[in-house]
């Protein structure tokens, strides 16, 4: 299944939805090799085990913005109906549902690609960590440094003290 579907291919289709990283119906259903249509009446006919931390519909606004960020405008690229959204959990729930080789197959392709995707976000977390640290000490430094060039500066400028005048002053 791995030469069938790259893992690239499937981590390309993972969103992120209201903070939570989800998979649209109708790419899932190109995966399982489904319609769109029957997968979603799987789950409806199931709908217990998919609870809304699970699966959510998107809103018209979520969708609007996803399609043009992903560029799904071509004609009949879309439904009339808006999506539904699966968590990483409402995916492992679809091999309970979908009963097929292919659909045990994919949800095992798709649970490696969750994976993946999550440990590579967490080494550009701490990755980012590390960038954070050094841009707070650099910038101590760059104080650090002003203040040298502050001292040298005034070291350097000539002393402007008050000439006395030497002699004898009348008061006019």
């Amino acid at each position: 299944m791995k030469d069938i579907i790259p893992l690239e291919r499937i981590e390309k289709k993972i969103f992120l939805i209201r903070d939570q990283k989800v998979m649209l119906d109708r790419d899932l259903a190109e995966l399982y090799g489904i319609k769109t249509f029957n997968l979603n009446k799987a789950v409806k006919r199931n709908i217990n085990r998919f609870p809304g931390d699970f699966m959510f519909q998107l809103e018209a606004e979520e969708y609007r913005l996803l399609r043009f960020q992903i560029g799904i405008i071509e004609k009949g690229r879309h439904s009339k109906y808006l999506p539904y959204a699966f968590t990483e959990q409402g995916i492992a729930m679809l091999s309970s549902v979908l009963h097929s080789e292919r659909a045990i197959s994919v949800n095992i392709a798709i649970m490696r690609a969750f994976v993946s995707l999550k440990s590579f976000l967490l080494s550009h977390e701490e990755l980012g960590q590390r960038l954070d640290e050094l841009e707070s000490r650099v910038e101590n430094h760059d104080e650090q440094i002003q203040r040298i060039f502050d001292a040298i500066r005034k070291m350097m400028a000539p002393e402007s003290k008050p000439v006395k005048k030497i002699g004898f002053c009348t008061d006019e």
